[in-house]
């Protein structure tokens, strides 16, 4: 059969009634079995956006008997909705959160993910969205999109018995409490005590209600086989709930009757390092636990040194994490707050015409100016790298050295170090 040319496959936004077909699209391209069940079917149509949801349909492609309807077969998906981003010094700016991205096997390398984000991020453009986001799930496929790394992720593996803590203190031990509780619970506490987080966390997203749904089992996935598991709270002095943790257990024995369990935390926020460590020594207290594995924490947690053997924590995954790509100069560096005060110019390019130019840049502790100008710029850099330095997590020293941002005046990287870079690394607590 001849290859169906580019201009035959159409790329536009699916209808709610092609739901099932794309739906089917999108597990066959992230390699899961291709059919979902109506009730799975159904959680996708609720999250359906019109406009926002995106497939490329060939109506030359064979109907098999993996096919869920009559209609044009779709071969490559993407879904966008809308998100709050955190900047640095915790004003949210508006996003546009993509995902659900796939393209079926037979379809690779012939532009209808090129397509696919060009259409999505105009209209974010056009809807006045100051970023875009994602999480990649493979490095090289978004730096040509204008996307760049901005946040980071990273796990430990915690040896229980080498940490040094002593398991037979109370936990906590400084005037607060720790009390296990159920979903509903987590339902009606979590969302305020992540909105506190995320406000003074830059890299954080906003979470919606379904999100917490999901989180507790409220609602499930017949493709996602539900394990029910341990929600605690930390109270600080005053009552006032400061930490969550959400995690699992395993149950396992050795030969000689020695316990070996270990603790995988699903998810961990916390207003403040009290709360952080008290909720780390609850779980490495835990019976019969002899190891803990973090989940998705911040590059530079504080978790190895709350330990009296930092050691104990073995770090076991990092990794680039939250995406960026800017699209709206002005509003994104006007959003964010500075540690010094200073003015630099900036040639920004950008390939797809999104958010290119010149840029003059004043900035202070106590906010930010941002204009178009004419003058002669002081640092070149792609809108991808300007990504990565926005929320402060890369340098520009650095960037200069391995030649993705050039120097027109001696001394630019560091000064834009000095205004840029903070002093505690970004980080997104989600996946999305």
């Amino acid at each position: 059969m001849r290859m169906r040319r580019l201009e035959d496959i159409d790329v536009r936004a699916v209808s709610e009634s092609e739901i099932k077909e794309w739906s089917r699209a999108l597990t066959t391209g992230f390699l899961r079995p291709p059919e979902m069940s109506d009730h799975d079917v159904a959680h996708v149509a609720k999250r359906f956006l019109p406009g926002r949801t995106l497939g490329a349909f060939d109506d030359g492609a064979p109907r098999s008997g993996l096919r869920s309807g009559g209609g044009t077969p779709i071969v490559a998906t993407l879904r966008s909705f809308p998100q709050e981003l955190t900047a640095v010094g915790g004003t949210p700016v508006p996003a546009d959160a993509i995902t659900n991205v796939s393209v079926t096997a037979t379809h690779r390398r012939r532009g209808l993910l090129s397509r696919m984000m060009a259409l999505d991020l105009a209209a974010a453009k056009e809807r006045g969205d100051v970023v875009a986001t994602l999480i990649a799930a493979e490095y090289p496929i978004y730096g040509r999109f204008g996307f760049g790394p901005a946040t980071h992720t990273a796990q430990w593996a915690v040896d229980v018995p080498r940490t040094g803590l002593d398991r037979h203190r109370p936990v906590p031990d400084d005037g607060g409490r720790i009390d296990l509780v159920g979903g509903a619970d987590v339902r009606a506490l979590g969302p305020a005590l992540h909105e506190r987080l995320r406000r003074g966390q830059a890299g954080a997203v906003d979470r919606t209600e379904r999100w917490w749904q999901l989180a507790t089992g409220a609602i499930r996935l017949d493709a996602r086989p539900w394990t029910e598991p341990f929600h605690a709270v930390y109270r600080g002095p005053s009552g006032e709930v400061e930490g969550l943790v959400t995690y699992v257990c395993d149950d396992r024995w050795g030969d000689d009757k020695l316990p070996g369990g270990t603790v995988t935390v699903k998810g961990l926020i916390a207003t403040g390092p009290d709360a952080e460590r008290a909720l780390w020594r609850y779980l490495c207290s835990i019976d019969w636990i002899t190891t803990v594995r973090t989940g998705h924490r911040a590059p530079d947690d504080l978790l190895p040194h709350f330990l009296p053997d930092p050691r104990a924590a073995h770090l076991v995954m990092h990794a680039d994490w939250l995406w960026v790509r800017i699209l709206d100069v002005v509003r994104a560096l006007e959003a964010r707050t500075y540690g010094s005060s200073g003015t630099l110019v900036l040639e920004v390019v950008d390939e797809a015409g999104l958010a290119p130019g010149r840029y003059r840049l004043e900035a202070g502790p106590d906010g930010a100016q941002c204009t178009a100008t004419g003058q002669e710029p002081q640092l070149t850099l792609p809108v991808g790298e300007l990504a990565t330095l926005w929320l402060g997590d890369e340098s520009a020293v650095r960037l200069a050295a391995l030649g993705r941002v050039r120097e027109q005046q001696k001394g630019a990287a560091s000064v834009a170090d000095a205004l840029l870079r903070t002093s505690r690394r970004p980080w997104c607590p989600d996946i999305f």
